[in-house]
């Protein structure tokens, strides 16, 4: 995302975004169904080490990437809160709750204080960052003191719905991502 300024302003260079995640896309179907064998690749995307992993959350997260890519593009928030919220939030997240996570959620055994506190604060921060960056290239324009609000909002609500135990349901590389394109497509508009 933070690289989609460099493309033109062609409608067409959306695509050709997607087309780094559309790649990464075929290599964990092409492993994920154990047609080629990455070691690599399976040891560094997943957390049991079966290939099979691939085909959930890491194929799900660049999925979304494409999605984000072709419909959202440099031209709407919601994009960019979306990826925001699952590669930074969710992300920062799970590293945090893995370190310091010891006090556990009481509704959610799985999920920690340190990493859900860790998602809100993060995925709204890098969600504001990225919000400056594309605001100040004159992709969108913003009033800040409503910004900070809906942002807050998407990112409060996204970190509820990353700490729900439901993930043998829905994987949070979807429920995220989702959650937050909702979220700021109904505070934004756009």
């Amino acid at each position: 995302m933070a690289a989609w300024p460099i493309f033109s302003n062609s409608m067409e260079a959306r695509y050709f975004a997607s087309l780094v995640p559309l790649v990464n896309c075929f290599r964990l179907v092409v492993n994920g169904l154990s047609l080629a064998a990455d070691k690599g690749l399976v040891k560094s995307v997943t957390r049991e080490g079966s290939p099979q992993e691939l085909l959930r959350g890491p194929l799900y997260y660049v999925l979304i990437l494409i999605l984000c890519a072709i419909v959202y593009w440099r031209e709407s928030p919601t994009g960019v809160i979306s990826l925001a919220m699952m590669c930074g939030g969710d992300g920062i997240a799970d590293i945090i709750g893995r370190r310091f996570g010891s006090q556990k959620l009481p509704y959610n055994h799985k999920k920690s204080w340190a990493g859900s506190i860790s998602m809100f604060v993060c995925g709204f921060l890098i969600s504001i960052g990225m919000l400056c960056y594309f605001s100040s290239l004159g992709y969108f324009q913003l009033d800040w003191t409503m910004t900070l609000q809906r942002v807050a909002l998407v990112s409060l609500v996204a970190t509820v719905v990353e700490s729900l135990p439901i993930t043998e349901v829905l994987d949070d590389n979807i429920s995220v991502p989702l959650s937050s394109m909702l979220m700021a497509f109904w505070s934004f508009g756009y």
